[in-house]
């Protein structure tokens, strides 16, 4: 009996024994595993991980480097079709596009050009110096758009002097200076009004004035040599001083058209 006792005593001992020395030998050998040489190994599937991090951080930044570009370029496009008003002057118009109640003070947009009229004579801002002006930037072959507003000026201009004895130049500023030549652009101009006074100039010369005047434009090329040029067909009014103070959009009908630079002038000679 007392024999048995020890050896069950003993198995028991030495199975303790067993199993404490194979986790200590476990535990030795897992450090043994991450330390060799002094050094501390790596998993191999953490670097394969961290290479394939990299790349992929590789690859985004070309496309973010891009996009980053190109938000820098168009907010400084933005940047410089808001600034249409000198420094020291206050206005209420910004933007290409015009609406019904858009109002201009201040010689706010505008400048000096030097273009060419229909009958080959040189033209500058001075020669409109003194007399109220209706400044259209269109183009001959525009299919739609460009005749209806040259109507539209045209019988305003005729109401404005027949009902009211109230003069208004009209002038039109082609922005396709390629095929709008003197010639071509006084045969267009004669079909709708003669009163019409027809600029045309280098391509330079347009585009400064586009410039000055805040006036998008652009060639959009179709199939062959055949382009039409797009535009948000601006059509300002100016007074004796060369000043724009209003900006007519596409919603305006003759009937508008003429009320409106009607209460404009009048205003002014109150």
């Amino acid at each position: 009996m007392f024999v048995a006792r020890r050896l069950h005593l003993s198995c028991k001992h030495g199975a303790a024994n067993i199993l404490r020395g194979k986790g200590i030998q476990s535990f030795n050998y897992s450090k043994s595993t991450k330390r060799s040489h002094g050094k501390t190994d790596v998993n191999p599937q953490l670097l394969i991980g961290a290479q394939t991090y990299q790349r992929s951080r590789l690859r985004y930044a070309a496309p973010a480097l891009v996009l980053g570009f190109a938000g820098f370029i168009g907010f400084l496009h933005y940047n410089d079709e808001r600034r249409a008003v000198p420094k020291g002057i206050t206005s209420s118009i910004s933007g290409c596009g015009c609406g019904s109640n858009t109002t201009v003070k201040g010689p706010i947009i505008g400048g000096p050009f030097t273009l060419m009229s229909t009958q080959n004579k040189i033209v500058t801002e001075k020669e409109f110096c003194g007399q109220w002006v209706l400044l259209y930037f269109g183009y001959s072959f525009s299919p739609d758009v460009g005749p209806e507003q040259l109507k539209m000026m045209s019988k305003a201009v005729h109401q404005l002097d027949s009902n009211h004895d109230q003069k208004i130049l009209p002038v039109f500023v082609t922005l396709d200076p390629l095929r709008d030549t003197s010639s071509h652009l006084h045969a267009y101009l004669k079909e709708f009004d003669t009163r019409i006074l027809g600029l045309t100039g280098s391509a330079s010369a347009i585009r400064q004035m586009a410039q000055e005047y805040r006036v998008y434009f652009k060639k959009i090329q179709e199939d062959g040599d055949d382009y039409f040029v797009g535009t948000c067909h601006n059509m300002y009014l100016l007074n004796p001083k060369m000043e724009v103070v209003r900006c007519f959009g596409l919603e305006y009908n003759p009937n508008d058209l003429s009320h409106e630079v009607l209460k404009e002038v009048t205003s002014v000679s109150q």
